[in-house]
C-alpha cells in the first residue's frame, strides 16, 4: 500500500493531539522517573505549553503543520522560512509512525526547497536524539554545540540524490 503524507496548517482543535505528539517524544526520557502518571502529565503539560508559548513569540510567521499519513494525523512539522534560511523548529511523529521513512521523505522534501532558493537549513537537536543520524545520512553537519543541543546545518551545494523528487501535498 502507498503511503500518502500531507501536511496542514495546525488548528485550534489540534491542541490534544499536540500534545500527544510532544509527550510521545518525551516518553523515554520520562520512563526513568519514579513519579506517578499525574505528575508525569502535570510536567508534560507545563513544558508543552512553555514550548508552545516559546515558538510562538520567537517564530510568529512560521508554518505550524500537522503531518497526516494516509490521511491520518501522524506528527507536527514546524518550520520557519526566512531570507537567509530555512529553520526546522520542529519535527516529531507518534512513536507508531517513526521508522518508516515519512520524517525522511518530509526532510527530503524541505532540502529540495531550500536547495532550489538556494537557503540553508538549519535545525537544533538534542545530543542524545536517534535523529542525528537521520539528519547527518541527509548531508546536515554540527554547526554549533549548545549544550545538550547542536545546531545542525545543511548546505544548498550538498542536496541528498533521493530516488525521486519528493511531493507533499499542502
Amino acid at each position: 500500500m502507498a503511503v500518502s503524507i500531507a501536511l496542514r496548517p495546525v488548528q485550534p482543535e489540534d491542541a490534544a493531539f499536540l500534545y500527544r505528539v510532544y509527550a510521545g517524544t518525551r516518553e523515554e526520557e520520562l520512563s526513568r522517573l519514579s513519579w506517578d502518571a499525574a505528575q508525569k502529565d502535570a510536567f508534560l503539560r507545563m513544558q508543552f505549553d512553555a514550548q508552545h508559548r516559546y515558538y510562538q513569540k520567537q517564530f510568529p510567521d512560521a508554518a505550524y503543520q500537522v503531518i497526516r499519513v494516509n490521511d491520518c494525523p501522524a506528527g507536527r512539522l514546524y518550520v520557519d522560512r526566512n531570507p537567509d534560511e530555512v529553520r526546522i523548529i520542529d519535527i516529531a511523529l507518534l512513536p507508531e509512525y517513526r521508522g518508516q521513512g515519512i520524517g525522511t521523505t518530509l526532510l527530503r522534501s524541505l532540502l529540495e526547497e531550500a536547495g532550489r532558493a538556494n537557503k540553508p537549513v538549519r535545525i537544533h537537536v538534542e545530543q542524545a536524539n536517534p535523529a542525528l543520524r537521520l539528519y547527518r545520512r541527509l548531508g546536515f553537519a554540527v554547526v554549533a554545540d549548545r549544550g545538550i543541543y547542536v545546531l545542525m546545518e545543511w548546505s544548498p551545494d550538498g542536496i541528498p540524490e533521493g530516488e525521486d523528487q519528493v511531493k507533499i501535498a499542502s
